[in-house]
């Protein structure tokens, strides 16, 4: 397992990436009808990588406070699933109620959601405002599946709290780290190196 650590190619205050993709009982979900009233966040996740399983619990708590002030969750899963069966599309709504994500979790089966956002790892965090302008690209926090920190949200939380604040976002944050995402082959983005 090879740790990956996210580009930032978009900047704070680019658009997000528009979308279309079917949720776990195929009913096709859009940018603009999963996004709350005061944001979104795009989580790039999937069922079998072991820092999504870290924090998978705490990113349902999480998505839950959040949407109590406007701002919505929605999951992606970018891999390869053909070589990644754990992440096949039947088995992705048991995972998600199994963490307890009240939150769409949607099958970008052509990987090119994930190539608009530049996303490089499962987890990987997009924070967007209400007028859906990217406001944070970094880490959900800290804590990491061999350590002893239990997963917290300090990070995003800091980022979204700043957001409904209309203060400054954090400087520099940390990129995301997690499993790289799992690209077809032939269908790896140009920056994208193999570990």
């Amino acid at each position: 397992m090879a740790e990956v650590l996210s580009t930032f190619v978009l900047q704070p205050g680019d658009p997000a990436p528009a979308f279309q993709l079917p949720d776990t009982e195929g009913r096709v979900r859009s940018l603009d009808d999963t996004k709350g009233p005061n944001g979104l966040l795009v989580v790039f996740a999937c069922n079998h990588c072991p820092y999504v399983i870290h924090l998978a619990d705490a990113l349902g708590d999480f998505a839950r406070e959040i949407a109590t002030q406007g701002v919505n969750t929605v999951a992606i899963m970018p891999n390869d699933f053909a070589k990644y069966p754990e992440d096949a599309p039947e088995l992705m709504e048991p995972f998600a109620s199994a963490h307890a994500w009240d939150f769409p979790y949607l099958l970008d089966e052509t990987q090119q959601v994930a190539k608009s956002y530049a996303a490089a790892c499962t987890p990987d965090f997009f924070l967007f405002d209400r007028d859906l302008k990217l406001a944070y690209a970094g880490q959900f926090d800290d804590s990491r599946p061999r350590g002893s920190l239990q997963p917290h949200g300090g990070d995003l939380g800091e980022a979204v709290r700043r957001m409904l604040a209309g203060e400054a976002p954090l400087p520099r944050p940390y990129p995301s780290s997690g499993c790289n995402i799992k690209w077809k082959e032939g269908n790896e983005p140009a920056w994208f190196s193999k570990p």
